[in-house]
């Protein structure tokens, strides 16, 4: 902790800055409003003479395929979608099933508005790396027309000196394959269902028809049962069963190919509750009992309407498990958990009341009841509310918790303060001026003053600290761990 003697902090900001690529684009399914249409479509182009189908198709190919890996694959299954529009008992050419594909097809830039809210964490691969070398993966939020929020990755090396060397990046992007019929637990999804306020006796029906594992066909098969024979009102059982398959859309698995890049990686909304953006993902390293590692990621679901604090499980980067959070105190966003337990429990952070940090704990890493504040707003930088910048970092002195605080003019500054290692409820000490400030070269953005970030990594007895810069692109900054500590001002 720092002496009477006033000690300046120096950070030091990268030259690196981690910009949005239009020509990053993804495939999309592309249907018209009025749904009648895509018969009409489908006519249109069952109608084009043989030799001029050939013709488009060939130009497609020539226009597009340099853009995306395996574009057959996506005309088909976006044919799929479509296949009931079809004309009855017809027999599609190759020719015909391409066109039909690339007609409800659409290219999407999914970082042309912005590329920031970045969070770090180290790769699960650490090999063939240079003595004092990490290789890292960086999540960020990219954001495209719509203004939809999606996940993309980005991977590099940072050396012994802390010098950072970012590999290079893919000029192809995908959306990974979505796992059609996922397993659930039935214990974890009753509780959820009841603490929605949706558990009643139709929910306790179907549930008890199923297995303590059961896939999302097993419960479409048993709504159906049920519907087949109806035991509850018509609109009580409609209504419960459009929630229950709500609740499993939520909690769904992606994979992509594994020889596929990082930087190719792109995690686009799946279900409804994040239909207009997945945001701010905060990833974490953490180590289990027996040492084992999990990447974990808290991240905001939003439809348009509402918000939803959702989480991610992967061992790898490949395979991502999406779940609902459960509990009374999950709400709000911009959770973060601990990179391990304390005490035998799971620890998070958390902001319920969108103004003061604060934490949760529980013996159940997908349920959370109860929070209890550990940091209000104390300086005039943080006047407005404070909340947190992605999971604590531990050192042998405490935790280290980056924080953000939004003060006049709504500017949003970085800060810090530190946990007590066995006690994270107890604030030991905290930074009474910004760790970074928006200065005059990153004022100016989408929403202008604002430095974010969603999570740090400590390397080399180096905090280095990926930022957003007025929600429109990113760059990194760096301080000495000790360094910081000597500036802080020990909490009262």
């Amino acid at each position: 902790m720092r002496s009477e003697k006033r000690l300046k902090l120096k950070v030091r900001r990268k030259t690196n800055k981690i910009v949005g690529d239009t020509s990053r684009v993804i495939t999309r399914l592309h249907l018209p409003d009025e749904m009648q249409r895509i018969s009409k479509v489908i006519q249109r182009v069952m109608s084009l003479p043989v030799a001029a189908a050939k013709k488009l198709v060939a130009q497609i190919m020539i226009d597009y395929s340099g853009r995306h890996e395996d574009l057959e694959h996506i005309f088909e299954r976006h044919l799929d979608v479509v296949k009931d529009y079809l004309p009855r008992d017809t027999m599609l050419s190759k020719v015909q099933r391409t066109l039909i594909g690339a007609y409800f097809t659409k290219e999407y830039s999914i970082e042309s508005a912005a590329l920031f809210n970045p969070s770090i964490v180290a790769h699960p691969d650490q090999s063939h790396l240079k003595k004092g070398g990490l290789r890292f993966i960086m999540s960020l939020r990219a954001t495209g027309e719509g203004h939809i929020s999606s996940i993309v990755f980005r991977s590099g090396v940072l050396d012994r000196r802390n010098r950072l060397l970012f590999d290079p990046i893919s000029d192809f992007v995908e959306t990974p394959d979505l796992q059609l019929d996922p397993v659930y637990k039935r214990n974890p999804f009753r509780c959820k269902l009841n603490e929605m306020g949706a558990g009643n006796e139709v929910t306790a029906h179907i549930l008890n028809l199923l297995q303590e594992d059961f896939t999302y066909s097993q419960l479409l098969e048993k709504i159906a049962m049920l519907r087949a024979k109806p035991q509850f009102s018509e609109a009580r059982q409609k209504r419960t069963s459009e929630i229950m398959c709500w609740l499993a859309d939520s909690n769904y698995e992606v994979s992509f190919h594994p020889d596929h890049r990082i930087s190719e990686r792109v995690i686009f909304p799946v279900s409804k509750n994040e239909s207009r953006g997945i945001e701010d993902a905060r990833f974490v390293q953490f180590f289990d009992d027996r040492q084992e590692v999990t990447y974990y990621a808290t991240y905001t679901a939003y439809n348009g309407k509402t918000i939803l604090p959702q989480f991610i499980e992967t061992k790898d980067f490949i395979t991502f498990n999406v779940l609902t959070l459960n509990g009374k105190a999950v709400k709000n966003k911009g959770m973060a958990l601990f990179p391990r337990k304390i005490g035998g429990r799971y620890v998070m952070l958390s902001r319920q009341d969108g103004e003061n940090n604060q934490i949760m704990f529980s013996d159940n890493i997908h349920f959370w009841q109860t929070s209890q504040i550990i940091q209000e707003p104390f300086y005039p930088w943080e006047f407005i509310q404070i909340g947190n910048c992605g999971s604590p970092l531990e050192t042998d002195r405490g935790w280290i918790v980056l924080t953000h605080g939004v003060g006049p003019m709504r500017q949003y500054c970085i800060g810090a303060i530190l946990l007590d290692l066995e006690n994270p409820t107890r604030v030991i000490a905290r930074l009474d001026e910004p760790l970074l400030a928006p200065h005059e070269k990153e004022r100016e953005g989408y929403v202008p003053n604002v430095v974010y970030s969603c999570g740090a990594i400590i390397h080399n007895n180096e905090l280095v600290i990926p930022y957003a810069m007025s929600d429109i692109n990113s760059g990194i900054a760096m301080v000495g761990v000790e360094e910081l500590l000597a500036c802080m001002r020990r909490a009262v």
